[in-house]
């Protein structure tokens, strides 16, 4: 139960519904919408053990769940409503080990956030639009748009205020906390009174904040990349590619990529940012024959830092944007036509030794411990065993 939920309107619903749902349940569903648009929630049916909702209950979170307001908490009662201030919202459902009802049926949707001020999350930057139809109408100026660095310029046009508002630079500030890795800056906006002030000063405060989790779901090419997601809460930007030498000078661009079994494959993981104080690691590489489930047929190569295959390792790597490692096909290929591997990359701030990329093979128990570590996952494949081998026998 549970996932990340992208459309711009569907249902959500408790397990089993309209049968009860099951005990010891703990789903989270992360509905992240269009760019510049809100998420409004409404409930259509609940049936939970009702009281106190220490038992069983329903969360609603302004955003991801563990840096976000809370909305409401609730088990019975009239159907709520509720608005995202941002585009994303996060739904929490809990059940105990005792009494098992219904459920819960709810409805979201998408709905424009108004455009005065847009904003996109781009990889290296972010790209920020003011209205000047909205400054006008509040007595601004364009020419009076600044940011905090007044060095950095906007694009003024006929009809809008441009910023490309970098990382790294330009007053940008950094901030870490569980989910996120934010980025934020302010465009102040002065009034034009010379020798008497009317008006006070508008700050517009932007922000860009890359999550924790990315499911970037793609049919493996080495030429393309992962689209990046332009949200105002935002995806940090990952391709893998496969190489054809421990030496990583030349990609293997076909696709599929066909191997043989036993053969050394080499693999870089490389994160776009204009963010140089990044670094990136491998977390868990796992394969499976099919693109959408990597949990019924799964072969673990390293999992939360620790080499589960013998034949895994990693390589040095000459930038902190970079993770090089290599493993050699497995025996299950000659069981499957294609397989898929889904690695979960680590970004942490370059220089924090507590975090679990410093860390390397270790319990992630702690994991929360850390000051800033964002998990990025790709899928690549697939990958094909080259015509002529045989099938090796039940090895799995």
């Amino acid at each position: 139960c549970g996932g990340s939920v992208s459309d711009s309107s569907g249902l959500l619903q408790s397990p089993n519904y309209p049968g009860s749902y099951p005990n010891n349940a703990d789903c989270v569903w992360e509905i992240q919408v269009e760019n510049n648009f809100r998420v409004t929630l409404t409930f259509r049916d609940i049936a939970m053990q009702s009281g106190t909702c220490q038992h069983d209950y329903i969360e609603v979170y302004d955003g991801p769940l563990h840096s976000s307001p809370l909305l409401g908490r609730f088990c019975s009662g009239s159907f709520p409503t509720y608005v995202s201030s941002s585009n994303m919202m996060s739904i929490r459902f809990h059940s105990d080990s005792r009494y098992s009802f219904r459920g819960f049926q709810a409805h979201y949707s998408s709905i424009p956030a108004g455009h005065n001020t847009t904003i996109q999350c781009l990889p290296d930057y972010m790209h920020v639009v003011v209205s000047r139809d909205y400054l006008g109408s509040q007595g601004y100026s364009a020419q009076r748009v600044t940011l905090n660095d007044n060095r950095c310029r906007p694009t003024v046009t006929s009809q809008e205020v441009v910023f490309n508002i970098p990382y790294n630079g330009c007053g940008t500030i950094q901030e870490e906390n569980n989910d996120t890795i934010n980025y934020s800056n302010t465009i102040r906006v002065a009034s034009s009174g010379y020798v008497i002030k009317r008006k006070k000063n508008v700050n517009l405060h932007v922000s860009c904040k890359m999550l924790r989790k990315s499911w970037q779901q793609v049919m493996y090419a080495a030429e393309d990349t992962v689209d990046v997601n332009e949200y105002q809460f935002g995806r940090y930007d990952m391709n893998i590619t496969f190489y054809d030498s421990p030496a990583f000078l030349r990609q293997v661009r076909s696709s599929p990529y066909y191997i043989d079994l036993n053969q050394n494959l080499y693999l870089q993981a490389c994160l776009r940012s204009s963010d140089p104080n990044l670094k990136v690691v491998v977390d868990t590489c796992v394969a499976s024959p099919d693109p959408h489930d990597f949990s019924t047929l799964a072969y673990y190569l390293v999992r939360s830092g620790c080499p589960r295959d013998s034949s895994y390792a990693t390589y040095y790597s000459p930038s902190s944007h970079f993770a090089r490692f290599k493993f050699n096909a497995f025996e299950f290929m000659s069981r499957h036509p294609s397989v898929y591997l889904k690695c979960q990359m680590l970004v942490c701030r370059l220089g924090d030794y507590s975090s679990h990329c410093y860390q390397g093979c270790s319990s992630r128990a702690k994991r929360d411990t850390s000051s800033a570590e964002e998990e990025v996952d790709v899928v690549v494949g697939p990958l094909q065993l080259r015509e002529g081998d045989a099938p090796s026998g039940s090895t799995g």
